[in-house]
């Protein structure tokens, strides 16, 4: 049983450091690629490429491996955005939960809403505008009261 549980164990701690490698890895990397270092040597290659055209009398090979090469590295590139935006996306959630939970007026069914369907989130959404209305409705009466209380 104790074998087991330790393999349990095993086996989690495996995956959750597999896990942390590739958040480490995408965090590390859309970091650098964010940077102007990496700009300037996308820059580079791309100018690198063009002063290349001429010797090789702008052949479709001279195309081909712009080509083939800013399509692969966009390939990628889309999964580790989409990492990106996934972890930053849950991490804002999380705060927000939080911010929610902690504040005694706050309505509690605003926590984890990211879940609802569109049509959920369509009628949460009208309700919050029917709420602005009324708001700003009270707050033009307010003001006309004040208006007509300062012309008297």
């Amino acid at each position: 049983m104790w074998r087991l549980e330790m393999n349990k164990s095993a086996l989690e701690v495996q995956t959750r450091t597999t896990n942390d490698w590739f958040g480490q890895f995408a965090a590390s990397a859309s970091g650098w690629l964010g940077s102007k270092w990496a700009f300037a040597g996308a820059g580079l290659v791309i100018v690198i490429w063009a002063v290349l055209g001429p010797i090789f009398h702008f052949s479709d090979t001279w195309q081909l491996v712009i080509n083939t090469g800013t399509t692969i590295v966009t390939f990628l590139m889309v999964f580790l955005i989409q990492n990106t935006q996934n972890r930053d996306a849950r991490a804002i959630n999380l705060k927000l939960n939080e911010l929610i939970r902690s504040i005694d007026k706050a309505r509690d069914q605003m926590i984890d809403i990211e879940n609802l369907s569109d049509l959920e989130l369509d009628e949460l959404h009208a309700k919050y505008e029917k709420i602005k209305g009324e708001c700003n409705q009270r707050e033009s009466q307010a003001r006309s009261g004040k208006m007509a209380d300062v012309n008297d």
